[in-house]
């Protein structure tokens, strides 16, 4: 009890501080869940709970690294008024003391459950790991339950991540693992009671079900049902880069297909990468009471090139992206705005640009815009969000490049597209996702321009017809809890 009150105080106390000093920061994203200080990463936690939807995240308060680990905490309505809440979980236990990292959340006789894994380094210095549980009352504060689950044979310590849903008379958890042998897995339980646990081995992974070896280890798994299949949602590292797949350090994807619940395998096809661009890692889904399906993810890359972005000199770094409902068309996985961001609307002009193998500006009236444009083009498109960002439309790909956190050099990222017939773009000071096609693909990526320039450059190889309907976005507005 003592560490937690210590380390309570001093994240008040730094949050104090940070609220007291006048900070010009540029790159501060506005409609995006960021923390006012130190390092976000993934989404944890995601649920409706006493009509309120809360997000957790992992957190470092006191630094733009990955040392410290607490489950940081917000909450809201509607998705455009948040409440922000005092650290869920703090290391403070011996089954946690290096960190509470990734988990997910569920409801159960009117109290919220967390799930979590507890990480420990020990005095030999090897890692141990611990599937730890805590409870709410109110959803504010929690009573730790310590651990559920402990390790079991014939696997490594990179054994975390539980996300737990319940399927008629039992609850079920999907954790991430490796295996002795250094293949990335899926592992499954099932218990009556959140204190039972019955082992069920793997459901997916390296060398089953004609997939190979597939990464030396799966991260933030995430099985669910959307129309009449089943999805598997996982972060694999170790992906070798093949073509334009799997450019980044670390992948997300899914797989789509058939969880046999007689014999605990999930039989699937093929693995695709949910976004496309530069920053996404770690996505979380859940499902609110309308029946969407909802999913958040870490806007970010764990891939050396953090201490490059410009937002630490201000002393934060990274970002959750902008909620997304899923659907299902045609065996792939569509992406799209939450219906909630429309509300952070504040003006809307429309623009007819018709290009014909010359150059055009659109001007933005703020560096916080929702551009949504339909497009009738011949050959090529380019569009020029800054010198630092720009995208491309060659007649088969999408392009997306920018200029690297850590040196002068281009970087690009796409993916095939035979046809492009629309445009969503979300920009957000030092961030873009771009939404293509209502959704078939999606692009995510921070950026840093070196001013603020509020205007797109389009250019074309031929003939293009673009009607682009621009909205300036307001803030997303906060409530600072001092629980």
């Amino acid at each position: 009890m003592e560490k937690e009150v210590q380390q309570r105080e001093k994240i008040t106390r730094l949050l104090d501080d940070y609220q007291k000093r006048e900070i010009a920061d540029p790159y501060r994203l506005k409609f995006h869940l960021t923390p006012r200080i130190g390092l976000l990463n993934d989404p944890n936690g995601l649920i409706q709970f006493n009509n309120r939807y809360h997000v957790f995240f992992q957190w470092n308060p006191f630094a733009t690294d990955h040392t410290y680990k607490c489950w940081g905490h917000y909450s809201t309505k509607d998705f455009i008024t948040w409440q922000e809440h005092p650290p869920a979980l703090l290391p403070d236990e011996w089954y946690d003391k290096n960190g509470c990292y990734s988990g997910s959340a569920v409801e159960h006789n009117g109290k919220l459950y967390l799930f979590y894994t507890g990480n420990v380094k020990n005095e030999a210095g090897d890692r141990e790991t611990y599937q730890c549980m805590a409870v709410s009352e109110d959803g504010i504060h929690f009573e730790k339950k310590g651990p559920i689950i402990y390790l079991p044979d014939g696997y490594t310590a990179h054994f975390r991540d539980p996300k737990v849903w319940k399927e008629e008379d039992y609850w079920y958890m999907v954790l991430g693992a490796q295996t002795k042998d250094e293949m990335g897995v899926a592992v499954l339980y099932r218990s009556a009671n959140f204190n039972d646990w019955e082992f069920l081995g793997e459901i997916a992974g390296s060398n089953k079900n004609e997939l190979g070896m597939f990464g030396y280890m799966w991260e933030c798994p995430d099985l669910f049902h959307l129309d009449d299949k089943e999805v598997l949602i996982v972060s694999p590292q170790g992906l070798a880069a093949d073509g334009y797949q799997y450019q980044n350090l670390f992948q997300s994807g899914y797989f789509i297909g058939n969880w046999n619940q007689s014999n605990h395998q999930f039989y699937h096809g093929e693995f695709t990468e949910l976004d496309r661009g530069f920053d996404f890692y770690a996505p979380q889904t859940f499902e609110d009471k309308h029946g969407r399906r909802i999913l958040y993810a870490w806007m970010g890359m764990a891939d050396g090139t953090e201490p490059y972005h410009q937002s630490v000199k201000s002393g934060w770094i990274h970002s959750l992206t902008i909620p997304r409902q899923l659907k299902m068309k045609n065996n792939h996985l569509y992406q799209q705005p939450l219906e909630e961001l429309k509300k952070l609307r504040t003006s809307e002009k429309t623009h007819l640009l018709h290009l014909s193998q010359e150059e055009q500006q659109l001007s933005l009236t703020s560096p916080c815009q929702e551009i949504f444009m339909d497009i009738e083009l011949e050959g090529s498109l380019s569009i020029v969000i800054s010198p630092e960002c720009q995208i491309v439309y060659d007649g088969s790909s999408i392009i997306v490049d920018r200029i690297s956190f850590s040196s002068e050099n281009r970087e690009t990222r796409q993916v095939p597209l035979n046809k492009l017939r629309n445009l969503h773009l979300f920009l957000d000071h030092s961030s873009l996702e771009l939404f293509i096609n209502d959704g078939e693909e999606v692009f995510t990526l921070r950026f840093y321009p070196t001013e603020i320039v509020n205007k797109l450059i389009f250019s074309t190889d031929n003939e293009i017809k673009l009607k682009a309907q621009c909205w300036e976005l307001d803030e997303l507005k906060w409530m600072l809890n001092n629980e």
